[in-house]
């Protein structure tokens, strides 16, 4: 018997690609720069940084869910994407105004007094003239595209082989996980960094060699752009956790004793998995900071990852749909009560700002989803798709009398 293609045993894939599809025509048909204009270009970008976010929760349920590690340093990754693709925007749009600026000297410049004149244009700002080492291959596109996931995935497979092979798990690689993201931080806010400090790279909107090309044209763009990768790295992680190498992921998650018992290498497919994750986060961070403009140390702050962490709890941890709709959501959702477009909540002797009150808002309805629904907003939509474990007729649903049944998977 022939066995259907992956994406036809897995329907959930295609309603995610077909709603990714549909949500992207509509968005360019109603785009300033290819539509009717009902959408202006400031929402245009939100709404591609929104995508960006969700391929992020997407490796964090990978990571999370499936693998059971509660990374809370995967927006470390994510804000090195951004600083590695962020060197070529800076540079090459510096160099583009520079070499105009010096081209009406008697004496055209030479290469080195070129370059002296970008660094000194880029760290100007933190009383430095000369470029520093981890700008070397700042010019080159090609190598900051490939360092946009060699250098996150060079970091998560040291600290996840230092950290694995020490057998370190639960709260304490969590912890681990925080300390590795704020040490990185606080070595980011030097100014001798490299990476000007606090200050941070900007001016990343500006594409170079696109300068005639509009913003708007551009957050389009970049909206496709992150589709595609949402698109492509979905059906990536569901085929990952679909096959046989899902079920010894989940199988760590719930027993990692008795996986390594069995003998496969734990360390290795929790180093796979997890260096995998910090790779397309990477991705989904160089392609979001273009949109934003600007990125400084502050993004790769702990509390951005817990963040993370709560947007794919919200969204149902172990359905990587859910972590999808769990980000698009919550984040959308915080640009409209953070942007003060939500009214104001006038209750007796007190007026709710949401501005203020956002962020205890969604402690709140983590804390709710935690105790109430932990599947999530995820499991609203297994509810409607009428899924059910498989109909065992209450024997167990494992090898031996300690496991569990099927009257436990549907509790």
């Amino acid at each position: 018997m022939t066995r259907k293609p992956f994406i036809l045993r897995n329907p959930s894939v295609l309603v995610v690609l077909a709603a990714l599809a549909v949500f992207t025509a509509a968005v360019t048909l109603l785009s300033q720069a290819y539509g009717t204009g009902a959408i202006p270009t400031s929402m245009v970008k939100v709404l591609g940084k929104t995508l960006c976010l969700a391929l992020a929760a997407v490796a964090m349920d990978l990571v999370w869910g499936y693998l059971g590690i509660l990374s809370l340093g995967q927006m470390a990754f994510f804000a090195l994407g951004g600083y590695m693709i962020g060197q070529w925007l800076m540079y090459a749009r510096t160099e583009t105004i520079v070499a105009a600026s010096l081209a009406n000297n008697p004496i055209p410049p030479t290469a080195q007094e070129l370059q002296e004149a970008v660094a000194n244009q880029i760290f100007g700002v933190v009383g430095s003239s000369d470029l520093p080492l981890v700008w070397s291959f700042a010019h080159s596109l090609t190598a900051q595209l490939v360092l946009v996931v060699a250098v996150p995935g060079l970091l998560a497979l040291v600290f996840g082989w230092l950290a694995f092979r020490s057998r370190v798990n639960g709260v304490y690689l969590s912890i681990l996980t925080q300390a590795m993201t704020l040490a990185l931080a606080l070595w980011l806010f030097q100014n001798d960094s490299g990476f000007r400090g606090n200050n941070g790279l900007s001016g990343l909107q500006n594409i170079p060699g696109l300068e005639g090309v509009s913003q708007a044209s551009l957050s389009v763009w970049f909206l496709w752009a992150s589709a595609a990768a949402l698109a492509a790295f979905y059906v990536l992680a569901a085929w990952l956790v679909s096959g046989k190498c899902g079920s010894v992921i989940r199988a760590i998650r719930d027993d990692e004793t008795r996986v390594r018992f069995l003998g496969y290498p734990v360390e290795g497919f929790k180093l796979v998995v997890f260096t995998l994750a910090a790779m397309i986060t990477a991705v989904a961070g160089a392609l979001y900071y273009p949109q934003a403009g600007i990125i400084n140390p502050a993004e790769l702050m702990p509390i951005a990852s817990i963040y993370l962490a709560v947007w794919v709890a919200i969204g149902g941890r172990g359905r990587l749909y859910g972590a999808m709709i769990g980000a698009i959501v919550v984040s959308l959702l915080s640009s409209w009560f953070t942007g003060g477009r939500a009214p104001d909540l006038h209750l007796p002797g007190y007026v709710v700002s949401w501005v203020d009150w956002w962020q205890v808002a969604l402690g709140l309805g983590f804390v709710l989803v935690t105790l109430f629904a932990p599947k999530g907003i995820a499991g609203v939509f297994d509810r409607l798709a009428g899924w059910r474990p498989p109909a065992r007729h209450g024997r167990d649903l494992g090898p031996d009398q300690g496991s569990l049944k099927e009257q436990e998977a549907r509790a």
